[in-house]
């Protein structure tokens, strides 16, 4: 489900600087909460909690309550009915006793934001509660009073339910102008006040989703401030002594208690039984200081969730998407944010001159086209968030892990198995997996050219005469090419240019005819054509007509620099942007071409304004959800129309959680052409094998890698040994695709030399 809309961040736009930061700052950790700062976890030692119990979530899993220590809670599995040492029964997930597991946050964000790579950062925390305390822990059979609106049954929710409930609360460094005790006056009264508390409640909700999946939900209602007592989740005690009326102005009082209500109920909610009525407390606080401009703008709720619990020292961290530069993470902060990957991404000297042309241009070993708030542990536990709101999982500390959620709500699951597959297999049982590829794309190589149509011609020729067994020629300019400050780009306009590729409906035909398909390439954005004197139509101007692009604040089409020139982008929260995108790729099909690249998708802006009214920082992350599925709801549209056995295909580079349910098969996007282990060919093995733990099972790479860099005192070609040895780590990825780098005569490819031709035909007479 999308993520209400809540304030946006507040982005700087990094795109026009001429030079930038070579060392861009780090994006840092929650400052007011650390994963070794997560506050204490407090319950009623005469409640029932003062015992340990043992509470059933569904009919296999069960929740346990250890008071010892501080408190904590461990979830496994109901062992069989056999006992001994059944597998079902080890610890799925558990706290840390004594320390808070639910935490909150109120704070700003900043954003800065250049050309698809994104920086997020938390502002000055204006609310922190420094304690969680847990009143009660119960299974629920029914939907009743307590949990209210927080938790909603369906026909197929398991019961029972578990439920959590308490609150998070600190201490205002102020101390009160008087307490909620009987209202007393003077200087005795006031130093016998306690400081205003602020505190919420919260509530975890534990519900068996199958067999081997625990959803969990953390809910965390308004704030609420209230005069300071030992437990801010009972209500204050009688007063002790009776107020003296003739020493207390009626008048006076009247009006000081109108006014500070009057202030305080246009913001702060009453929350559930248990807490001071919201008159009393409003009454009994301090007037709030003037806030300054800054201080007006953040925001009054919570909008950090902040979730802790333990892991064990030698546990290692699997997974989190498709990741480059680490296989395990213990010991590191994994931001889930969809951005570019970078040029270099740490890789030196590369990076240095990228961030210092582009700002953050260059990445660095987090930065991913394709993350994913998924693990697996080599305890064999696991992990993930549903939802698409920006999250950090923090793994720096030995014993623990930290989840920070961009939102004032988290929900996730907790996987069970007893093995990387079988947790694998549940996790995609719930994300989705892609289809089985057409047999044709697996058939041989997908050659990656430009030039037209003449060119593709010649080289076809030249690989018939080497036996070179071809797929596919995909020819990313059949757009026509435009002359710009960095060289020859493409026109991003959809449609085939029929001066560059000449007798395009021939050409296909005819590779067909000899068992070879077309793929072209296209991606979510669109460019004005007035400069192009031989469009047939102006795609951009369309979509402008008809509102399906995204927009800016002024309401406008949001124009976003892209190298030499600006895009829109098309805004697939609106339906009508998918039906009309859809009448695009039926052109293309009805065209003979079998298949395309399905670029970009990483790049929505974290202040746009979209049809649905979302969140864009959350839509942001689900935006490449969106792209894969406009495309594979035609390819399956039209396959079921033509009835072919075979369909089309589309790969896609970027990704979220559930790319893998749209899309039919990625691709690791830009490496650079080198050996470095960031960026280059060590990358792309280590960002297949991260992708395959992380639930993207048919993923391949360009063949010798694509970024290219060609100044005078930095230089970066493709050589011929480097395409050789990547040649050979791609024949064993699903599909072997090869592509030009930008300027292709200044380097080794595998269609201008002999030698990479025959070496080729060597490796299919050996397989």
């Amino acid at each position: 489900m999308p993520s209400p809309a809540t304030a946006k961040p507040k982005t700087t736009k990094k795109h026009n600087a001429r030079l930038n930061n070579p060392f861009p700052r780090a994006v840092p950790a929650a400052a007011f909460r650390n994963g070794d700062a997560a506050p204490p976890l407090s319950f009623g030692p005469f409640s029932k909690l003062a015992h340990a119990h043992d509470y059933p979530v569904g009919s296999r899993f069960r929740l346990s309550w250890n008071p010892s220590l501080g408190g904590a809670v461990s979830l496994a599995g109901v062992p069989s009915s056999s006992g001994g040492g059944d597998p079902r029964s080890r610890v799925m997930w558990e706290t840390i006793p004594g320390v808070a597991f639910v935490s909150a946050a109120s704070t700003t964000t900043e954003a800065d934001e250049c050309r698809g790579s994104f920086a997020l950062r938390d502002g000055r925390a204006r609310l922190v509660p420094g304690r969680q305390s847990v009143d009660r822990i119960r299974s629920l059979y029914r939907c009743d009073v307590e949990a209210g609106a927080a938790f909603e049954a369906s026909d197929q929710t398991r019961f029972p339910v578990l439920l959590i409930t308490g609150v998070v609360s600190a201490k205002k460094a102020d101390p009160a102008s008087s307490c909620c005790c009987g209202l007393r006056a003077g200087r005795r009264a006031k130093a016998r006040a306690g400081k205003p508390i602020l505190s919420a409640r919260y509530w975890v909700f534990l519900e068996e989703k199958s067999d081997t999946q625990v959803s969990f939900s953390v809910k965390i209602a308004d704030y609420q401030w209230s005069c300071g007592h030992a437990d801010p989740s009972s209500p204050p005690p009688a007063a002790t002594t009776a107020p003296r009326p003739h020493r207390i102005n009626i008048l006076s009082l009247r009006l000081r208690l109108a006014g500070r209500l009057h202030r305080s109920m246009s913001k702060k909610k009453k929350l559930s039984a248990g807490f001071p009525a919201q008159e009393e407390v409003s009454a009994l606080l301090p007037p709030p200081e003037r806030a300054s401009a800054d201080e007006e703008a953040r925001p009054e709720e919570f909008n950090r969730v902040f979730l802790t619990y333990a892991s064990e020292r030698d546990e290692r961290f699997y997974g989190f998407g498709e990741q480059f530069s680490c296989m395990e993470f213990k010991g590191r902060r994994v931001p889930v944010l969809v951005q570019e990957q970078g040029i270099g991404r740490g890789d030196q000297p590369i990076t240095f001159a990228a961030n210092l042309l582009s700002y953050r241009s260059g990445g660095n070993w987090s930065t991913t086209y394709a993350p994913s708030p998924f693990y697996l542990t080599s305890k064999m536990r696991s992990l993930y968030l549903e939802g698409y709101d920006y999250s950090i999982f923090d793994l720096t500390k030995p014993d623990r892990v930290q989840i920070q959620v961009y939102g004032n709500s988290v929900q996730g699951r907790i996987l069970q198995g007893e093995s990387p597959t079988e947790l694998i297999t549940s996790y995609t049982g719930s994300t989705g997996r892609p289809p089985v590829l057409p047999r044709w794309i697996t058939s041989g190589a997908v050659v990656g050219m430009q030039g037209g149509t003449e060119a593709v011609r010649r080289v076809w020729r030249q690989l018939q005469d080497h036996d070179v067994p071809v797929s596919a020629f995909w020819l990313q300019d059949w757009v026509g090419q435009r002359k710009t400050a960095i060289g020859s780009q493409l026109w991003w306009n959809w449609e085939v240019d029929d001066d560059h590729y000449a007798g395009w409906k021939d050409l296909i035909r005819d590779l067909r005819r000899d068992g070879v398909r077309t793929m072209t390439y296209c991606n979510p954005c669109l460019v004005p054509m007035g400069e192009k004197g031989n469009a047939r139509r102006h795609l951009y101007e369309e979509a402008k007509e008809l509102g399906i692009l995204v927009r800016d604040e002024a309401g406008e089409p949001y124009m976003m620099p892209n190298t030499a020139f600006d895009v829109a982008m098309l805004d697939f929260t609106n339906p009508e942007a998918s039906s009309w995108f859809k009448g695009i790729l039926r052109g293309m099909a009805d065209e003979g071409v079998s298949g395309w690249m399905a670029d970009f998708g990483e790049g929505l802006p974290l202040d746009a304004r979209l049809h649905s009214g979302e969140d864009p920082v959350a839509a942001h992350n689900r935006y490449p959800e969106l792209w894969a599925r406009v495309n594979r709801e035609f390819a399956d549209e039209w396959k079921s129309e033509a009835g072919e056995e075979d369909g089309l295909v589309f790969f896609v580079r970027a990704g979220f959680r559930e790319s893998s349910r749209w899309a039919m098969l990625f691709w690791e996007g830009d490496q650079m052409v080198s050996w470095q282990a960031n960026d280059g060919i060590k990358s792309s093995v280590v960002g297949l094998l991260s992708g395959g733990l992380s639930g993207i099972p048919l993923n391949h790479s360009d063949a010798g890698g694509y970024c290219t860099v060609d100044l005078p005192l930095l230089r970066y070609r493709r050589s011929e040994e480097l395409l050789m040895r990547w040649m050979e780590v791609n024949a064993f990825t699903v599909v072997f695709r090869t592509h030009e780098v930008p300027a292709p005569h200044t380097h080794t490819h595998v269609l201008l030399d002999d030698e990479s031709r025959t070496y080729g035909e060597s490796d299919e007479n050996t397989s």
